[in-house]
């Protein structure tokens, strides 16, 4: 068994780039995916000038890794629009699907086509509850997996960040492979794009 572990943001525009690699790992036997949520910012509304620096890295993202974005969401990010992204109550929406036995890649997927296709405010407490809600899950249960999630996102974070800093990683996202022990990082960009080459890197790691 080998370890993927991903340190991600939810509202991370690469990592949303990303998605269909870890989807992929996800469905790959014989590796475990693990999240590490990275606390990109917190709760902050997005002014003009860190708008137009979205839209020209989302041009970059989507020709890279063939990642497309959504008409709605690009109108909001070009309009005037309240644009708010929070890394923390979506990271907790994540670890809370953990608790409740879903896989938390499931509901990272579902927050970044919430946002990324769709142009959802992922920063609502009643948003993340309806993606929730597509999934299954009752109101009740995801309110008691929420709280519990609220009270575990701050330490998930500061993990991440220890790791980042233990194996000299620059930003999100990052991946690590643990395997009988040894760690070492994993170039995720270098896949973008990719999806045959990055296929065979893992199946040769599981040889």
């Amino acid at each position: 068994m080998v370890t993927a572990h991903y340190i991600f943001d939810p509202v991370c525009g690469w990592c949303y780039g990303a998605g269909s690699l870890i989807g992929q790992l996800s469905r790959m036997v014989g590796v475990q995916l693990a999240l590490h949520p990275g606390g990109m910012m917190r709760k902050t509304a997005i002014d003009a000038g860190f708008r137009r620096h979205i839209l020209e890295a989302d041009q970059r993202i989507e020709a890279q890794t063939g990642q497309v974005f959504g008409a709605p969401y690009l109108e909001l990010v070009a309009s005037g629009a309240t644009l708010v992204l929070d890394s923390y109550i979506t990271a907790q929406a994540v670890i809370a699907a953990g608790h409740l036995g879903l896989a938390e890649v499931e509901m990272l997927h579902r927050i970044q086509q919430a946002h990324y296709q769709a142009g959802l405010p992922v920063y609502r407490t009643e948003t993340l509850s309806a993606l929730a809600g597509q999934l299954g899950i009752a109101p009740e249960a995801w309110a008691r997996a929420m709280s519990q999630a609220g009270e575990e996102v701050e330490a998930a974070v500061r993990h991440s960040r220890q790791l980042m800093e233990q194996f000299g990683l620059g930003g999100f996202p990052s991946m690590l492979m643990e395997r009988e022990g040894q760690w070492q990082a994993v170039g995720l960009s270098r896949f973008y794009g990719r999806p045959d080459e990055w296929r065979s890197f893992w199946q040769q790691q599981l040889a």
